[in-house]
């Protein structure tokens, strides 16, 4: 999954204004064999425990998809964060993820943040390399720690 340098630090700063309690929103850009997501939109977190999971809305889920459709670009997948775990899925997020080769990116603050990406794919998370598009349109490193 490659980012823009301006999706990734607004990914980053949603997760650190929303802490301690999970955040979540939508990616969006446009899938291919890389995806790519050139902008995020954030969205409520309505879990009723939202210190230690997320849950989008599905009234608010379907405004978004909607807008984003509307504009002619593509939802790449979802993120949400881990303020205290690390950037990778837990058996909870696993056990709810539902969208079939879409990306689940998950960041975390424990310590530096770090973004992880997977592709839920047949049951299962399928890990992503992630790549920050530099100046020029160059892609940096991978962001897993």
């Amino acid at each position: 999954m490659e980012l823009s340098p301006a999706a990734r630090d607004d990914i980053v700063a949603h997760a650190r204004t929303g802490a301690p309690e999970e955040v979540v929103g939508v990616l969006v850009g446009e899938r291919g064999p890389t995806d790519r997501v050139t902008r995020i939109e954030r969205a409520t977190n309505a879990a009723a425990t939202p210190e230690t999971r997320y849950e989008l809305d599905p009234a608010e889920q379907l405004s978004l998809l909607e807008s984003v459709e509307a504009e002619g670009r593509e939802v790449v997948g979802f993120y949400h964060s881990h303020p205290n775990g690390p950037a990778g899925p837990s058996a909870t997020d696993a056990a709810r993820a539902a969208w079939d080769g879409y990306v689940y990116a998950i960041v975390s603050l424990a310590g530096e943040p770090s973004l992880g990406a997977w592709r839920w794919t047949d049951g299962a998370f399928e890990p992503l390399a992630v790549t920050v598009e530099e100046a020029g349109g160059e892609t940096g490193g991978d962001e897993r720690q």
